[in-house]
């Protein structure tokens, strides 16, 4: 299994967090990765962690895409973020609408994630690979499927290189959108998201705020786990390891990887991948 892969990660709010995600990565760079992303908080929070963390993955001598989002911003804001982003020696991005801290009204300029792609490009040129979300299983915020699938054409229109998707459990998911998006015209390589399964209520959580669906088997076999660790893991592990399986089979152009800041399961599904 020869596909590119690449890993992302969140910035550590502490010191020895810093630590812990550094040995992370040192273990998936093993991986040869393709490049590593870095998530940004709602309304920018962590951009200085984010910035921060792209610059350490740069330092070590690995390609960083930083998370991107641009509401509440305005075009003079993302536009010193780019410049900036420019000179640190970033070539990704993965441009996002994004979410605003709670509280806040919507303000900014821009009002979509396909404004922002295109005003990257406007603004940039080429100058910048850049990465948008995909939903397989529709966005959570969408008034339809339909219109999900158009906002999504539009970001391509807009500019984007390629799309990341949301994790998902379903192949038929993914092989269905990226089948309706090529209908819409919008043709760039459709990278699934796949997080790992280490924890069912952490899984659980997750799902639940982003809108990921975890089919009722899974559901089900997790809740009768209980606190059995060992299980849950070997579980994830068989169920994410067929997954990927049926992805590849489906001609996935390679595999973005939600380590949580972890890196034992990633390690081992690319291991099993690699056999």
């Amino acid at each position: 299994m020869g596909l590119p892969l690449s890993f992302e990660f969140f910035p550590p709010k502490t010191p020895e967090g810093a630590d812990k995600l550094r040995a992370v990565r040192q273990q998936l760079y093993a991986l040869q990765p393709e490049f590593c992303s870095v998530t940004y908080g709602a309304g920018g929070s962590t951009q200085q962690g984010t910035f921060d963390t792209v610059k350490a993955i740069l330092t070590e001598g690995v390609d960083a895409a930083s998370h991107f989002s641009c509401i509440g911003a305005t075009k003079t804001s993302v536009r010193d973020q780019l410049a900036q982003l420019k000179t640190m020696g970033v070539r990704r991005l993965v441009a996002l609408r994004g979410d605003l801290p709670s509280g806040y009204g919507i303000g900014g300029e821009f009002q979509y994630a396909s404004d922002l792609v295109a005003f990257i490009r406007a603004e940039t040129g080429r100058d910048f690979h850049i990465e948008v979300a995909a939903y397989p299983e529709v966005h959570p915020q969408a008034r339809s499927p339909e219109a999900d699938l158009k906002a999504y054409a539009a970001k391509v229109r807009a500019g984007a290189d390629s799309a990341i998707t949301q994790y998902f459990y379903s192949a038929d998911a993914y092989a269905r959108f990226v089948d309706e998006a090529r209908a819409l015209g919008a043709d760039v390589p459709v990278v699934p998201g796949i997080m790992p399964i280490t924890s069912s209520t952490q899984l659980m959580r997750f799902s639940d705020a982003c809108g990921a669906e975890i089919p009722r088997w899974i559901r089900l076999r997790l809740q009768a786990y209980g606190d059995d660790t060992a299980s849950i893991k070997a579980f994830g592990l068989d169920v994410v390891s067929s997954l990927v399986e049926r992805l590849v089979a489906l001609g996935a152009p390679a595999l973005h990887f939600y380590t949580m800041n972890q890196s034992a399961a990633t390690l081992e599904l690319v291991r099993r991948l690699r056999a």
